[in-house]
């Protein structure tokens, strides 16, 4: 576990401005798609990014489907999780719950074990 702890600002700071630059929307186009006022939209993601301003959380749910990433994303204390977060969210709930417990099984083998198996569906990934 992390003993490291985020600010949490700057995590959503963060990940905003990486799921903006994903999916290549201005901070305006983020805004208005919140349903704020296309004058004021980008003055409010502008703050939110610049971390003067903090994000309620039902403003972090809009936020979310404004950039079409799952919510816990913009909370993702490390990029790994961001990513990991990311593909999860593009999969149905059966193939999540799925890959949830695989990864739980991964977790638990030993780690020279565990990078066996992660080699092993990187190669198979390379020869599809």
């Amino acid at each position: 576990m992390n003993t490291h702890t985020p600010v949490p600002r700057g995590v959503v700071a963060a990940r905003l401005r990486q799921a903006r630059a994903l999916r290549g929307l201005s901070q305006r186009e983020v805004g208005v798609r919140m349903g704020l006022d296309k004058d004021t939209a980008s003055a409010r993601v502008s703050r939110y990014e610049s971390e003067s301003m903090a994000v309620s959380l039902d403003s972090l749910f809009v936020l979310a489907a404004a950039l079409e990433v799952p919510p816990a994303y913009l909370v993702a204390g490390s990029s790994a999780m961001a990513d990991a977060i990311l593909c999860l969210g593009t999969l149905g709930e059966k193939q999540q719950a799925e890959l949830a417990m695989a990864l739980a099984s991964l977790a638990k083998l030993p780690p020279e074990r565990r990078q066996e198996f992660i080699d092993k569906i990187e190669n198979s990934g390379t020869a599809l």
